[in-house]
């Protein structure tokens, strides 16, 4: 493993971990805030990787499957369009194997979610999405605001089977299990409490694992991030 720096401005800079690289593609830890490809939204001079990989690496950089700006961990870009059609192949067949932990409000357990998600920000369009979960670790933080008392705080290993636009923050907002950090689905009020009380402010969704086969030599690849330091804080705190 090695990293990569890169500082746009005295405020932020962006510090990116390569866990594997050869001719064919890259892997690396995703920081969190940091946008996989540019969007309309963005000022023209702002930071994404898959700019900051073609810059270091000299390469055009394909990406074939995305994190949100605001989730870190494990992503495999490309060079070239020949692995891109082969790997997102993989990924439209079900065949890479993904795992994420957040921590969320409540203690949701172990189960499956499986209701329909929005496709994208604005839409009534949904499509069929399927989420695998299992609670590992819950606090209790003895919040209590509005109508809940001593709420839980819950760290969760979660196994998607689909990869919709924000899935994982649609089903357990959907199921009142919100993700702490959410500013989309989730709770306002809890995260605008943990954020005064720990001065730990991000989404709590991290890509932790990422395991599919190589789309040259065809070897079963596997690599891991560990869990931000922001995760421990948080959970640790109560």
């Amino acid at each position: 493993m090695y990293y990569f720096r890169s500082k746009f401005s005295m405020e932020k800079t962006f510090e990116i971990p390569i866990l594997f690289q050869d001719e064919h593609i890259i892997v690396v830890n995703k920081p969190v805030d940091l946008p996989v490809h540019k969007n309309d939204f963005m000022p023209h001079d702002a930071p994404y990787l898959t700019k900051l990989i073609g810059d270091i690496t000299g390469k055009w950089i394909y990406n074939v499957h995305r994190l949100d700006s605001k989730t870190s961990g494990v992503i495999v870009l490309v060079f070239s369009s020949e692995m891109a059609k082969e790997l997102t192949l993989q990924f439209e067949r079900k065949e890479v194997q993904k795992t994420y932990f957040a921590v969320v409000q409540g203690d949701p357990g172990e189960g499956t979610f499986n209701e329909k998600v929005l496709v994208k920000k604005k839409t009534k369009f949904k499509k069929p999405a399927v989420t695998n979960y299992i609670t590992l670790k819950t606090v209790q933080t003895k919040i209590s605001y509005k109508e809940k008392e001593n709420v839980n705080l819950s760290l969760v290993e979660i196994h998607p089977e689909t990869g919709r636009w924000h899935q994982l923050r649609q089903h357990f907002a959907k199921n009142r299990f919100d993700i702490v950090g959410d500013t989309h689905h989730g709770d306002f009020t809890l995260n605008k409490i943990l954020t005064e009380m720990t001065g730990v402010k991000r989404l709590f969704l991290h890509a932790a694992k990422l395991q599919f086969s190589h789309p040259e030599t065809k070897e079963q690849l596997s690599f891991e991030a560990e869990l931000p330091e922001e995760f421990n804080t948080l959970l640790n705190y109560f």
